[in-house]
């Protein structure tokens, strides 16, 4: 049976027309679930219930976990250099589909749209041959929403409406992995590496399967890890796996910095600590020539190795199977 379309409010509906970037979150094989952040220039659809966003063949990894798991998740957390006029806080869940082969149309359409949000797109012979992968090989990943979670405020800490499936039940408290649940990376060093970084958030897999991705401060760090501050009674207690996002963006995403963590992540009575155990970072110049050069050639590399290393045939093989599985339920 076809689920309700949830008819999320018009807050939602600002924040998801409207932010320049958004929170993504996708589960792991091992429970956890991992964070990064995305520009879906206004993808959106309220009356299908559908959001998403667009990435390339150079990313891998993400595609085959959403593939092999599709519950996503999206948080619609700051308003800075979009255009929404909304003060929400928005959690959207749903169900991922991938678009391999967008068409011509759907392409042309988002690259329109897209302008809007990140600048005019450079023309000319030599632009052209250099973002032709960029432009032309993009993936689409469709969420099909369940749930849509609106919060008053940015920080969620009041006047919560659910719309769509019912908050789920507290997730029970997760195994400790083999190798301990101790930090494996630098704190000071990673406290120095989000100094920078103004936009915080955590995601966890939640009790239905779907992550749940919510604002935090960093309000300290030890030797445990880093001290959160979180929004009142919506992380479960115990410990957890959990992914970590820090990151920043300047206007039409012409500079930024992004630094994702996966690691442990424990609640008790005295508060929240996350134990890093992997770190990402990643940063793009302030210089709008040198990031468009940057992004056309890293779209034609990852498109060739994708090619080359069998991984193209291999998500084509996913999206297949995933098809298939669809029409059976």
């Amino acid at each position: 049976m076809t689920p309700e379309p949830v008819m999320w409010p018009d807050a939602a509906d600002s924040a998801i027309k409207g932010d320049l970037t958004v929170a993504v979150s996708y589960v792991t094989p091992a429970g956890g679930a991992v964070i990064t952040s995305v520009s879906p220039a206004g993808l959106g659809d309220r009356e299908q219930s559908r959001v998403g966003f667009t990435t390339s063949l150079g990313f891998p990894k993400k595609l085959e976990r959403i593939l092999r798991d599709p519950h996503v998740a999206f948080a619609y957390h700051t308003r800075e250099h979009g255009f929404a006029d909304s003060t929400a806080y928005v959690l959207a869940q749903g169900k991922a589909s991938i678009d391999l082969r967008p068409s011509p149309e759907r392409l042309s359409a988002f690259m329109k749209a897209s302008e809007a949000f990140l600048g005019k797109t450079k023309r000319g012979p030599v632009w052209d041959w250099l973002l032709r992968e960029y432009h032309e090989e993009r993936v689409f990943v469709d969420a099909d929403l369940e749930r849509v979670s609106v919060w008053e405020d940015l920080g969620a800490q009041d006047g919560r409406t659910v719309t769509g499936a019912p908050w789920p039940q507290t997730p029970a408290a997760q195994a400790a992995p083999k190798k301990g649940t101790g930090p494996r990376v630098d704190v000071a060093g990673l406290m120095r590496q989000i100094a920078g970084l103004p936009h915080r958030l955590v995601a966890y897999k939640g009790a239905d399967g779907f992550p749940v991705i919510l604002p935090v401060r960093v309000t300290g760090h030890d030797a445990a890890g880093l001290h959160l501050e979180i929004p009142s009674g919506l992380l479960p207690p115990g410990g957890r796996r959990a992914g970590f996002l820090a990151h920043s963006f300047q206007p039409q995403c012409v500079g930024l910095g992004m630094r994702t963590l996966t690691g442990w992540l424990k609640v008790t009575d005295e508060g929240a600590v996350y134990a890093p155990h992997t770190s990402k970072g990643l940063a793009a110049p302030p210089y709008r020539t040198v990031l468009t050069v940057s992004n056309g050639l890293m779209a034609k590399y990852g498109l060739w190795r994708a090619q080359r290393d069998g991984t193209a045939e291999r998500l084509r093989d996913l999206v297949a199977r995933a098809n298939d599985l669809g029409k059976t339920r």
